[in-house]
């Protein structure tokens, strides 16, 4: 087994909690498959934990040095992967409507492709706090729409439906604002 310094070690390490993010969606996946209190439940807990990491691998990163050309890649698309397996799922359970889902993640993909050819030109296309927000928002939309029940007569579900509009509109707003802004470098 390991020594509980070596297990701190691993556990603050900036791309293991990357990992996390994506480790954890399959999990999420499997609890929404049969939804019921107790499994949504837990899976909004452990997409909290795993929406905490997003935070917590960039603090580490930076704090510890240990910026990675790995973690540059990953991080990004580990956040992708946990929020787009969560809207999808609560698609698929029919808490949300698809066509929101599909404005959501054809934005992620749109802008993480913009990403590239903007990389390839030798150019960096960091968050804009506008982008930051929506993905503030989607994370705020996520976790009461996976608790769906009500609870103490609070109705999660109305919640996060609140928060999934606010997070659409965000979403299309900065996607829009990255393509505006990021023109000159989509000419042929």
């Amino acid at each position: 087994m390991f020594p509980s310094g070596q297990i701190k070690k691993i556990l603050s390490h900036p791309n293991s909690l990357t990992l996390f993010r994506v480790a954890a969606s399959p999990i999420i996946v499997v609890l929404l498959l049969f939804p019921n209190r107790t499994n949504t439940f837990i899976a909004a807990l452990i997409f909290s934990a795993a929406a905490i990491t997003d935070f917590l691998d960039g603090f580490f990163a930076r704090q510890k040095g240990l910026v990675s050309n790995f973690g540059k890649v990953m991080d990004p698309i580990a956040d992708k992967v946990l929020v787009s397996t969560s809207f999808i799922m609560l698609t698929a359970i029919g808490w949300i409507p698809a066509w929101i889902v599909c404005i959501i993640i054809g934005r992620e993909i749109s802008v993480t492709g913009l990403r590239n050819i903007i990389a390839q030109k030798g150019n960096d296309l960091s968050a804009s706090s506008l982008g930051k927000y929506k993905t503030g928002f989607q994370i705020a939309a996520i976790i009461p729409l996976m608790i769906h029940f009500s609870y103490l007569t609070i109705d999660f579900h109305a919640i996060g439906t609140i928060f999934l509009w606010i997070a659409l509109t965000l979403t299309i707003w900065s996607g829009a604002a990255y393509f505006i802004r990021y023109r000159s470098f989509l000419r042929v």
